[in-house]
């Protein structure tokens, strides 16, 4: 097992043995708030050691980050303690976590003497606070991995435990998309000098934003990848041409098991989309002509006309509209009243010439 400091009385300790679990312990004088416990018992009997014989201070609390079995199930190795978790991580450990501890402890006999205990305080929504002496955490909702997922923040030194919540590639078979985006953006937020992943390294300060755009880059493309995967009519198994490098994750996080877990977020995602149907981006498209017809008619606008500016219609105009002659609105042209004024006077002076004998 791997131990480090990582600040004044805070704590963290990583499995060398199972894909580098995490967990971490904060100290004061009135005990210890251990956040998660290592997958092995073996592992997590050595964290008590250190904290309550060499360190001497009793566990109080034990929080678990969600109900997974390598973050949960040494808890009961602290029986004088109160587990603390979300109202969730309750009822997921009393149905799913019982059925996975029964199948992991079938498989590995070192398992045989671990028990799932239930936590005792939990909160619902949000966040909730609490104190030991002169500490203070803050338990985060952060789903995403699991429905029931949350991160304890120390808040005067902005260090972020984050189970799950965050690890070396993002993990979605018992979570969903949305949520973990969300949560992402969320501890991108928080100001953080350092996140204790659940699984991995600690994050650095300077490492958090690259770290919250990978991990977002990341989810965007298999998400793209997986939709396209559907509409092409691909199996489940195709999903294997969509490679983790491909997505921009390297296969050697986790000493490789990153390659694995990568395969089962396309496969959860390839699930859900499908039950969900095919999803509609953008316009839908027209459908293709079946057979002849007649053309769409386009509209123009007049290149020497405003269409909103209606035109005035002079009388004329009106009339010559209505299909009648083009005449002025008093009647008859100016030219045709001249030339019938002319004709009246020539008249009159021959009528009144006397005739030649």
């Amino acid at each position: 097992m791997i131990r480090e400091r990582i600040a004044e009385d805070v704590y963290y300790f990583s499995s060398d043995i199972y894909v580098q679990v995490c967990a971490g312990a904060v100290v004061t004088p009135e005990g210890t708030v251990l956040i998660d416990t290592l997958a092995l018992p073996e592992e997590t009997r050595e964290i008590r050691s250190f904290l309550e014989t060499r360190l001497e201070s009793r566990v109080r609390y034990v929080v678990n980050t969600h109900f997974h079995a390598d973050h949960s199930s040494g808890s009961c190795l602290f029986p004088q303690a109160t587990v603390v978790g979300h109202e969730l991580c309750r009822s997921l450990l009393d149905t799913l976590g019982r059925t996975a501890l029964a199948a992991a402890k079938a498989g590995n006999s070192a398992l045989g003497e671990l028990q799932v205990v239930l936590p005792g305080v939990t909160f619902r929504r949000g966040s909730a606070g609490f104190q030991l002496g002169k500490r203070n955490l803050r338990l985060i909702h952060l789903p995403g991995h699991t429905p029931d997922g949350i991160g304890v923040l120390l808040e005067e030194e902005r260090i972020l435990f984050a189970g799950d919540s965050v690890m070396p590639i993002p993990h979605l078979r018992d979570g969903d998309l949305e949520q973990m985006r969300h949560s992402l953006k969320m501890i991108g937020g928080l100001g953080l000098e350092n996140i204790v992943q659940g699984h991995g390294e600690i994050i650095l300060r300077g490492e958090v934003d690259e770290m919250i755009n990978s991990h977002l880059m990341y989810l965007d493309r298999i998400e793209k990848d997986v939709r396209a995967a559907l509409r092409r009519g691909w199996s489940k198994d195709d999903l294997a041409q969509i490679t983790i490098e491909q997505c921009g994750k390297s296969r050697i996080l986790l000493n490789g098991l990153a390659s694995e877990l990568h395969l089962r977020n396309l496969a959860s995602l390839y699930d859900r989309f499908q039950k969900e149907g095919p999803a509609t981006v953008g316009p839908v498209p027209r459908p293709p002509r079946t057979g002849p017809g007649p053309a769409e008619p386009r509209l123009r606008r007049s290149p020497t006309r405003n269409p909103r500016k209606p035109q005035r219609a002079t009388p004329s105009l009106a009339r010559e509209r209505a299909g009648g002659p083009r005449v002025a609105a008093h009647g008859g042209t100016r030219r045709a009243r001249k030339d019938g004024r002319a004709a009246a006077r020539k008249l009159a002076r021959t009528s009144s010439k006397p005739r030649g004998k």
